[in-house]
């Protein structure tokens, strides 16, 4: 084929263990649904050459340019607590990796491209649907400046899923800086492979924390990383839905989109996911399961690391770097510029009267400084009595919520990707109207901005709109 991609593949020079070589299978009859250009330009791809006949045919895993080397990853992982110590990419494929314009190293992956040996009697396909809300919802979250993996297209394959029904087929093409995952060394810990987890060590100190030293500086990086992006989640109202183990990079992104959602109406216990019956990743307890998650990632590197007592010391760093991280992120959201010892119970004030008042979460923030605050609330006096003493603050600082209403927007989305617009997308798209997909992508790109072709993204659903469960696209 004519297209050329500069693969180096650092992964696949791994040993044998990490991985099993597997081409994706190929599809009847491809077509490309979306393109991520700018991602593309990025990555130093040429976006007319992946859009074009032989581009498509490499996004659906049909024909592989020279020098892909693709590979299903293996790795273990905790799954809603319950151990599962072989998973692996069930329906994705490590095409191989890139650098991109600044020299860092990227994956390119092809999800629901075939089956795997890791496929536990799966297809490894994955329909439209899926592949549009991590299409979504990954750019929505790299607009809001979050750290996440990427979509740099999506094409249907002309073949049918079944799911709960005939579906068509769909393959994402996912970058991210790695796939590696809390998951990745519990496999390794669990087969006792020693030199398994000081080769995995090695690679990924080299690609995510090269100023770090052995398995406790990767620790400690994982730590900072995790902290950093849940305190960002909970700023932007984001419940990942399935926060296993194997749902947990390393490198600190945003991965796997499945029975993921924004909040509506705020309550800090908010579950959408329709497996999470327990509500063990519920909105407010997301913290609470990273260190969680954390401290299996230290229990699987204790043989690389001198003393169990470092290893501890390194996830007992996380409540205080997530508070810290947390507190700045809120700060922003309100409009403060200085620290004081405080602040903290006037968010949650806020939070907690938003949960009383059944406002919605992104609207309430977009609105603060404005008239239009209050009517969030179902008892307009709630917030009343928030904003006399959010205003106390602010004068500390010789500011209104008035003056600083650009900062506000600046900090605070307009748009966000509703769940229930999802959907509606996703619906069209399906019946062959591509108009609802192309109007949320084109506002999720600049979500602090009013979309005023489009104003009715930003409201929150009606009773009758609300979707009140997300299920995972396998």
């Amino acid at each position: 084929m004519s297209l050329e991609i500069p693969f180096d593949n650092a992964y696949a020079r791994l040993p044998d263990q990490f991985y099993t070589k597997i081409a994706p299978t190929p599809v009847r009859d491809p077509k490309l649904f979306a393109f991520n250009t700018e991602l593309a330009h990025e990555l130093g791809l040429n976006a007319t050459d992946l859009q074009s006949d032989d581009g498509v045919g490499f996004l659906a895993g049909n024909d592989l340019p020279e020098g892909a080397d693709p590979l299903a990853q293996v790795y273990a992982g905790h799954q809603f607590g319950g151990w599962s110590p072989r998973l692996g990419d069930g329906r994705a494929i490590l095409l191989g990796e890139v650098r991109d314009r600044n020299g860092t190293q990227f994956d390119l992956q092809l999800k629901g491209s075939g089956p795997t040996p890791y496929s536990r009697m799966g297809d490894g396909r994955a329909w439209l649907g899926p592949v549009i809300r991590e299409y979504l919802m990954s750019e929505a979250m790299h607009a809001l400046g979050l750290p996440t993996t990427r979509a740099l297209a999506a094409v249907t394959t002309g073949e049918v899923v079944l799911r709960e029904g005939p579906l068509p087929g769909a393959i994402l093409t996912r970058v991210a800086k790695s796939h590696i995952r809390v998951g990745t060394f519990q496999y390794f810990a669990a087969q006792k492979d020693k030199e398994a987890l000081v080769a995995l060590v090695d690679f990924a100190l080299e690609r995510h924390d090269p100023s770090k030293d052995g398995a406790l500086g990767l620790l400690d990086g994982v730590v900072e990383r995790q902290a950093q992006l849940v305190a960002k989640w909970m700023g932007i109202g984001f419940v990942h839905g399935v926060m296993n183990t194997d749902n947990m990079t390393i490198s600190g992104e945003t991965i796997d989109y499945g029975p993921c959602a924004f909040i509506d109406t705020f309550h800090p216990m908010r579950v959408f996911s329709s497996i999470d019956q327990h509500g063990r990743y519920a909105f407010s307890r997301q913290p609470d399961v990273a260190m969680w998650n954390l401290a299996q990632l230290a229990t699987s590197l204790l043989p690389l690391i001198d003393k169990v007592e470092n290893a501890q010391a390194s996830i007992d760093r996380f409540p205080g770097i997530f508070q810290r991280a947390w507190l700045d992120v809120y700060r922003q959201k309100i409009g403060l510029e200085t620290a004081q010892d405080d602040d903290g119970d006037l968010i949650n004030d806020l939070l907690t009267r938003m949960t009383n008042g059944h406002a919605d979460f992104t609207n309430t923030f977009r609105a603060l400084g404005t008239d239009s605050a209050r009517d969030a609330f179902l008892d307009p006096n709630l917030f009343d009595e928030w904003d006399a003493k959010w205003r106390a603050r602010m004068a500390k600082e010789g500011a209104t919520p008035e003056n600083r209403l650009e900062r506000l927007h600046q900090t605070n989305p307009a748009v966000i990707a509703r769940t229930h617009r999802i959907e509606e997308a996703i619906q069209a798209a399906v019946a062959g109207d591509r108009k609802q997909f192309e109007t949320l992508q084109k506002a999720l790109k600049t979500p602090f901005e009013h979309p005023f072709n489009a104003p009715e993204l930003t409201h929150a659903p009606t009773d009758e709109e609300v979707v009140p469960q997300t299920f995972c696209g396998t």
